[in-house]
């Protein structure tokens, strides 16, 4: 097991009626309270009425309009909005990209300078952010528990991640009752994002990490279990729970403490994205298959791990074992009803330069675990994809 340093000082209150507890979690000296959110799910669903009915000591304010993919644009507009109503707290009420447009937008208050400097330097220049906390309400990035983020630029069709401990939430709410009403897209989407979050932790090589590798598989169990189920029963509380707590648990910093990790499936899907509004969870259904037909030599051992301890199959051939997990994980995405083909979403070989141009201009030249992931073996992995 490699070195690591492990620190996550974020509070989760899971489970029913959670959302009534969230006054005792304000710092003492908070009076102005500004909730961010999306589309305006939350208007139609109950939540933001839960929310108001547990503020309702505080003044609150609002602020709309956070995309699915928060864009630096708008996220712009809450900053100055925040400077102009001296907020004391933000609350991000809805899924990842609110909260990750909820932690630019703590630190952006502060910038000195131009705040794109986050991005460009991935959050380093974050020297300090607002306290805020989340009411998560779609379960898939991990972003309720975790110091990280992605923002994309609409002017320079740029989508970009940051990180920073300053921007960790100081508390997360999780009722799986609030996802009840989430359309099955979402769903399903959140159901592979927080499976590449695992796979980008754990299929990469041996470290002897044994308490990882174990919990990585066992999360990975519990979405091929109750991932088709949540879609088909989605007032089943249990079912939400589990997904709920596993998308967290996914991308909290466990499991990949003192292991190596990839994240090239995350930064290409990220380009596809931002180029053709690719859902990000779909984007990412499509490339891990590629990913792991192109990297399978590199990937053999964990890949044969994989297969037998996620997917108990047990062949003594190891190349049968790699090629029906990677089967096994294309179909299980497919059966998310998401397709894993980029001619499903109007992508052709024409357009892979454009894809390959914006990854070398945003210095996504070696990629992975081994660093080995250069643009032409991401090339290669759009093409197998491609139909």
């Amino acid at each position: 097991m490699n070195n690591f340093n492990f620190y996550n000082p974020v509070k989760i209150l899971f489970g029913k009626g959670k959302i009534s507890e969230l006054p005792r979690e304000l710092p003492v000296d908070t009076r102005k309270v500004l909730i961010t959110y999306g589309g305006g799910s939350i208007l139609k669903n109950g939540v933001m009425q839960q929310v108001k009915a547990a503020l309702q000591n505080f003044e609150v304010l609002e602020f709309g309009g956070i995309e699915p993919n928060p864009t630096f644009e708008t996220l712009m507009k809450c900053v100055e909005f925040i400077r102009n109503n001296e907020v004391d707290f933000i609350l991000a009420v809805g899924g990842g990209s609110v909260i990750d447009g909820t932690k630019f937008i703590s630190a952006a208050v502060f910038a000195d300078g131009d705040p794109w400097q986050i991005m460009l330097t991935r959050g380093a220049a974050i020297k300090k952010a607002m306290p805020f906390g989340a009411v998560l309400t779609l379960p898939a990035t991990g972003s309720e528990m975790n110091s990280g983020g992605v923002v994309t630029r609409k002017s320079i069709q740029a989508k970009l991640v940051f990180g920073n401990s300053l921007v960790f939430p100081k508390f997360s709410i999780l009722d799986p009752e609030t996802t009840y009403s989430l359309p099955a897209t979402q769903v399903a989407n959140g159901i592979v994002d927080a499976y590449v979050h695992i796979m980008e932790q754990y299929l990469t090589y041996p470290v002897n990490a044994g308490p990882q590798d174990r919990f990585a598989e066992g999360l990975l169990q519990t979405l091929i279990e109750v991932g088709p189920q949540t879609l088909a029963n989605p007032n089943d509380y249990d079912l939400r729970a589990n997904f709920m707590w596993t998308a967290t648990l996914a991308l909290n910093g466990l499991i990949g403490a003192g292991v190596p990790q990839d994240w090239a499936t995350h930064m290409v899907g990220h380009e596809l994205t931002a180029l053709f509004g690719i859902d990000h969870g779909k984007t990412l259904a499509i490339l891990l298959p590629g990913m792991m037909k192109i990297r399978k030599m590199a990937k053999r051992t964990k890949l044969v791990q994989y297969a037998k301890n996620v997917w108990k199959l047990s062949s003594t051939n190891e190349d049968l074992l790699v090629e029906e997990a990677i089967r096994l994980t294309e179909e299980f995405f497919q059966t998310m009803t998401i397709s894993t083909k980029l001619s499903e979403y109007g992508i052709t070989e024409k357009d892979i330069p454009s894809i390959i141009s914006h990854l070398e201009s945003h210095g996504m030249t070696a990629l992975g675990e081994h660093r080995d992931v250069t643009p032409q073996v991401v090339e290669s992995v759009l093409r197998v994809q491609l139909s």
